[in-house]
């Protein structure tokens, strides 16, 4: 895995000076060719500084790869709720841990190795007849690593992935109860929604 990620980094570098140099040749010409290849080239450099982005901050944030990553998640997650949910979460992974959907993410951030926090979250489309937008359902840092900017990073790395899917509204929902997430999303600039939670019990 981390010399994959080497690769993808030395790519990435290989290749902004040679797009650097067509998007400069094609600016002295205002024909619809040239127009066209600096739209192009635009577009290549943004997905390279994406790739190196994600090199940068592989070494705490990266995307669960292989079903032995849930053992932290699953452990952070009973630390926090008290309950081991085991078969849940291997159900969470095998929906969104596969990295096939790029609409769907599932990040955890490390330090020094050590898986200390995670994100899920996806793009739903007309959720509530509302517009495409990404939703965050689930995210939490282990007890012993947070005051660091750790929950902030991994929401930023969740963000970036809804607006390279052309999302542009961030959403959640959480327990009124939940004082310790609801001051971290409104810290991060989330306010009040323009849904109305509603619910019945079902008899039996």
């Amino acid at each position: 895995m981390e010399r994959a990620r080497t690769h993808v980094g030395n790519l990435a570098h290989a290749l902004k000076t040679p797009l650097s140099v067509l998007v400069n040749e094609a600016r002295t010409s205002d024909q619809s060719l040239a127009r066209h290849v600096i739209e192009q080239t635009d577009l290549m450099r943004e997905h390279v500084q994406h790739h190196l982005d994600r090199a940068r901050i592989a070494a705490q944030r990266r995307v669960i790869g292989v079903v032995t990553d849930l053992d932290p998640v699953i452990e952070i997650d009973a630390i926090v709720t008290g309950l081991e949910k085991r078969t849940y979460w291997r159900s969470i992974f095998r929906r969104y841990g596969s990295g096939d959907r790029p609409e769907r993410h599932f990040l955890v951030a490390e330090v020094e190795g050590r898986v200390v926090g995670f994100v899920i979250g996806e793009v739903r489309d007309w959720e509530f007849g509302e517009p495409p937008c990404g939703w965050v359902f689930a995210i939490n840092v282990d007890p012993q690593s947070r005051l660091g900017g750790i929950a902030t990073r991994m929401l930023q790395a969740l963000s970036a992935g809804f607006r390279r899917s052309g999302v542009r509204k961030l959403r959640t929902i959480l327990a009124r109860d939940n004082t310790l997430i609801l001051s971290f999303f409104r810290s991060q600039g989330m306010t009040t929604g323009p849904f109305i939670p509603l619910e019945m019990d079902l008899d039996a």
